[in-house]
């Protein structure tokens, strides 16, 4: 069955957005060129005080990569979103954000009063910028998703970019389980080797969401993802309580 596209548009390589999306609605990104980054973040409008975390994702569904059949939850036991379609395959939360500092000692310091729009942004600014639209700042941020993006672990045990694993045309789909103020950038990953800065553009649908079957992949790849849904269900009829993964 097609799905109705409400909203479409392109966020070229190294730019920041944020948005409110509604519960029932499905953000699908696509990677145009490949070697995509989108670093990402989720909060609750109704309280921003809630936020996307990301250890209790991993933790929650045993795993230290995201894809088709994951749900990403907040640091209240709810679910933010559901990844319900993926062509990738690995997408990271682990290795956070670019800063100034690395940006410039890897790439060097293009400023925007030199180079216009072909400045080389970093995301950790870029976060604090769209943070400030809603009034707030530093101590607000959390660990952010990294989609398109995956690592390896070398013999050292050191965390290395794997090169080439998003490719032209790849996309993720994530369906909103709550209403959710997103936060996204497309800066360059920080493991990133590119000898040169990439600038890399994703397009953004906001797309219909069917209903929820009860058989639905997400709810039910694992037993903690049942008791997420199960949180946002009570959320959702103003008993704002909740189940621990602990």
């Amino acid at each position: 069955m097609s799905k109705k596209v409400l909203y479409e548009d392109k966020l070229a390589g190294a730019c920041h957005w944020s948005m409110h999306m509604r519960k029932g609605t499905i953000l699908r990104l696509t990677d145009l060129e490949g070697g995509a980054n989108v670093g990402m973040l989720f909060y609750n409008p109704e309280n921003m005080l809630e936020r996307y975390n990301a250890p209790d994702t991993l933790k929650a569904q045993h795993t230290f990569k995201l894809t088709r059949g994951n749900c990403l939850y907040s640091d209240m036991g709810r679910i933010f979103a559901s990844i319900v379609e993926d062509s990738v395959g690995w997408h990271e939360t682990v290795c956070g954000n670019t800063t100034k500092e690395k940006i410039a000692a890897k790439w060097g310091e293009h400023s925007y009063q030199d180079y216009r729009n072909d400045w080389n942004q970093n995301g950790y600014t870029s976060f604090l910028v769209e943070l400030a639209k809603y009034g707030l700042g530093k101590k607000d941020m959390a660990a952010n998703l990294n989609l398109f993006s995956a690592v390896k672990v070398d013999a050292d045990g050191n965390l290395v970019y794997v090169e080439g694993n998003s490719k032209a045309g790849d996309s993720i789909e994530l369906r909103f389980e709550m209403d959710t103020l997103v936060l996204m950038h497309t800066c360059p990953h920080p493991l990133n080797p590119a000898s040169e800065y990439p600038r890399k553009p994703v397009q953004y649908e906001i797309i219909e969401a069917p209903e929820v079957s009860e058989d639905d992949l997400c709810m039910n790849s694992r037993p903690e993802n049942q008791r997420g849904f199960k949180n946002n269900e009570i959320f959702h009829l103003g008993l704002h309580g909740g189940c621990s993964h602990d």
